[in-house]
């Protein structure tokens, strides 16, 4: 798998899910993913940002591997982890390991599960490139049956903050006001909407 896609494709989920999007951000932590067989030892870390689908990524993951998840590892009791690690090792079992980040930035206190999580191999989401951006802010105004044009899409994707987080946090905005005003979306609307907040970045002044 290439880390220089330039277009998003995606990781199918299963009926019912959304289907995750690969772009050159999270495309190693797909391959990685796909590569399981190859793991040092049957346990991953997958880490990345709130927001950022490594929930889902995870639970496709172990759709299609029949392996296990831990999910907001950093809220289990660290004797649970270490015993979890060690039974994926017994049972030739893969497992998904997901977290904020890992250690030393997620400081594990249990020696042994430190250690171990230290032997695992980590697949990193990071923060969207502009596809990613572009696509998620697509499928979230899909979702939410929003006619939003390419043009405010643009708009958006150009002034926006590069978080998962930012991308739902301006449509959620957007399609507030939308229904409150039964105004429909467009840049203006948009500039309107988003100029008072910090959601954007200021648009140069014409000289």
């Amino acid at each position: 798998m290439s880390a220089q896609l330039a277009l998003p494709f995606v990781w199918p989920a299963g009926p019912g899910e959304d289907a995750f999007l690969v772009t050159a951000s999270n495309a190693r932590a797909v391959a990685m993913l796909d590569d399981h067989r190859r793991w040092p030892v049957r346990a991953a870390l997958l880490v990345g940002p709130r927001k950022s689908g490594r929930s889902l990524l995870a639970r496709i993951f172990a759709a299609k591997t029949g392996g296990m998840v831990i999910d907001d590892a950093e809220e289990h009791a660290e004797p649970d982890l270490f015993h979890a690690w060690n039974r994926a090792q017994v049972e030739d079992r893969p497992m998904l390991i997901v977290a904020d980040a890992a250690p030393p930035a997620w400081p594990v206190r249990l020696p042994d599960l430190r250690s171990r999580l230290g032997a695992s191999p980590i697949a990193t989401i990071a923060g969207p490139d502009d596809a990613l951006v572009r696509a998620l802010l697509e499928r979230e105004f899909l979702r939410r049956g929003l006619d939003a044009r390419a043009e405010l899409v643009d708009w958006l994707a150009s002034r926006i903050e590069r978080t998962h987080l930012s991308v739902l946090r301006v449509v959620d905005l957007l399609e507030r006001e939308a229904s409150g005003a039964r105004r429909r979306l467009s840049v203006p609307f948009a500039r309107a909407t988003l100029a008072p907040t910090s959601m954007i970045v200021p648009e140069p002044r014409l000289l």
